[in-house]
């Protein structure tokens, strides 16, 4: 059944057609294992022959033996954290843990030795399982680091050592019971302002977040999910892991994003889907051998994380014939709330990030009283349901801010809704430039300059001005071999946008500072730009 906002409200009620399961991963694992025992389910993306490969009734075994080895050093309930890249090994902790009834607290394995201390301790982990090394870097040695200051750590568990420890676990050891709304992992925020926050996910939440996902893109049993998303990540170890899971597909795992690599992967395993932010679509589609790789399997890409611009998607389908679809989330939400549908027929669905998954319930609303606004209204989208946190760990204060007392979730994402539900995100509340009195929102802006033929990625943010209060500025990453300058996108921008939205600051850069979600890190950029202007008023006088 379709919906229709309500009452001529930007509000959209949870659409009940899709069922919304009471269950635990685990759960979902054995479900799978049970229905497609003997199909493929985890493939190790390396390049070159020699791929492990695990069957689902395989996966089940392995990760019951996680579980057991796990449960020889931890207690259901503890908090066990996983710093690794993207293999096998963390997809059979994760399933293992959710078996456990263990949280698994997942790190970035970039963090720097002040970052891990902090998740560490702010979470409470009692245990750690490593990957020894991670780019040229000795990730045990800055554990062992770090452990003088973490007095609840007593269990350090290297994946060097990972085979012996779980060949030597019983696979039938006895389970606890896990219910589905136990917490399944502890997710941090990526941290752009502050301090992250730990973001307390349910089993149901994920295992039905990525389910629903899934059947809302149109995913179906022997589908081969190409994932280049950072396992730590909800849309990598959520959307995708637990997506493909429980439709039959079979996830390939990359150790990292490679353009090269993932186009093999795409031919050689007959990919069909992925799940990627945009900067690695653009790579794929600047990657100078893309039309020696047989792509001809590839279905669909689905693009989140990051503003998606409509060039882009226009460019994905004239170039790889692959359909595109597109999502918003947040971590907190676990992550989907909002995705565009399998075979889009609405007219500028690319400009949307479309309408509220099933069992969702959105609003768009007044970020200061809190009330519903009108179809179209710019506001700050809110959401509500059993994907939802259940708050931050052990930070109340940040729990009260970003949760209602009637249980709605305040993303700080501005946005508009359209009378069939499909959601407009303007940007991040706090990026919003005021400019001479007039609200100008970076989006509509770097929009714009991604039509122009070449312009790879752009990035708006304001910059504090005596006179206008605040006045735009623009970072360029120019696609390879082109040369545009100021004055041509400054004659671009003037033609497309109102005067005083057209950007009176011009940079041009390799790529963007990003969080390991995919994320541009606009306040990197504009510390950048202000740390220009104060090296420069010593020497020119100026204020």
């Amino acid at each position: 059944m379709e919906h229709a906002a309500s009452h001529d409200l930007s509000y959209w009620p949870a659409d009940q057609t899709e069922p919304f399961l009471e269950l635990s991963i685990g759960d979902a694992l054995t479900n799978a294992a049970e229905r497609w025992e003997n199909e493929v389910a985890l493939v190790e993306g390396v390049s070159g022959t020699g791929r492990r490969r695990w069957t689902y009734g395989e996966l089940l075994t392995q990760s019951r033996k996680v579980a057991g080895a796990l449960l020889n050093r931890f207690r259901p309930g503890e908090h066990v954290a996983v710093w690794a890249s993207n293999r096998p090994e963390w997809v059979h902790i994760e399933l293992g843990a959710a078996l456990a009834g263990i949280t698994l607290v997942t790190v970035n394995p970039a963090y720097l030795a002040s970052e891990l201390k902090y998740v560490l301790k702010q979470s409470q982990a009692c245990g750690i399982i490593l990957e020894p090394e991670y780019r040229e870097r000795n990730l045990a040695a800055v554990v062992d680091e770090v452990r003088p200051d973490l007095p609840r750590l007593r269990e350090i568990i290297s994946l060097k050592s990972w085979a012996d420890l779980v060949d030597g676990s019983s696979e039938f050891a006895a389970l606890p019971r896990v219910e589905p709304g136990d917490i399944a992992q502890i997710q941090y925020t990526s941290g752009t302002t502050g301090f992250p926050k730990g973001a307390l996910l349910t089993h149901r939440g994920l295992a039905n977040n990525g389910r629903i996902y899934a059947q809302v893109i149109g995913a179906r049993r022997g589908d081969v999910w190409v994932n280049p998303m950072p396992l730590f990540h909800t849309a990598g170890c959520g959307l995708v892991t637990l997506g493909a899971l429980q439709t039959g597909g079979t996830h390939v795992l990359p150790p990292t994003f490679d353009p090269a690599l993932m186009l093999d992967l795409f031919e050689s395993e007959r990919g069909t889907l992925m799940s990627a932010v945009p900067t690695m679509m653009v790579r794929i589609l600047d990657h100078p051998d893309l039309a020696a790789f047989d792509l001809s399997s590839w279905r669909l890409a689905t693009l989140g994380g990051a503003p998606v611009s409509a060039e882009l998607v226009r460019r994905i389908e004239r170039t790889l014939h692959v359909k595109v679809g597109i999502g918003f989330g947040q971590t907190e939400a676990s992550p989907y709330i909002t995705h565009t549908r399998e075979n889009e027929s609405r007219s500028g669905w690319e400009l949307t990030v479309g309408r509220p998954m099933p069992q969702i319930e959105v609003k768009v609303a007044d970020p200061h009283s809190g009330e519903t606004v009108p179809i179209g209204t710019l506001g700050e989208i809110w959401t509500r349901g059993r994907c939802v946190t259940k708050g931050y760990f052990d930070n109340e204060e940040a729990t009260r801010q970003a949760l209602t007392n009637d249980g709605w979730l305040r993303t700080g994402d501005l946005g508009s809704m359209a009378s069939d539900g499909y959601l407009t995100i303007q940007g991040r509340m706090k990026e919003m430039i005021i400019r001479g009195g007039e609200n100008v929102y970076p989006r509509e802006i770097e929009e714009v300059l991604l039509s122009h033929p070449d312009v790879a990625g752009a990035c708006v943010v304001g910059l504090p001005d005596a006179e206008w209060g605040e006045i735009i500025a623009a970072f360029i990453q120019l696609r390879a071999g082109r040369a545009e300058g100021e004055s041509e996108l400054t004659t671009f921008c003037r033609d497309r946008l109102a005067s005083y939205k057209t950007p009176r600051v011009w940079r041009f850069v390799d790529e963007f500072p990003q969080t390991a979600s995919g994320k541009v890190q606009k306040y990197v950029l504009r510390e950048q730009l202000l740390k220009e202007a104060r090296a420069k008023k010593p020497t020119d006088g100026s204020s």
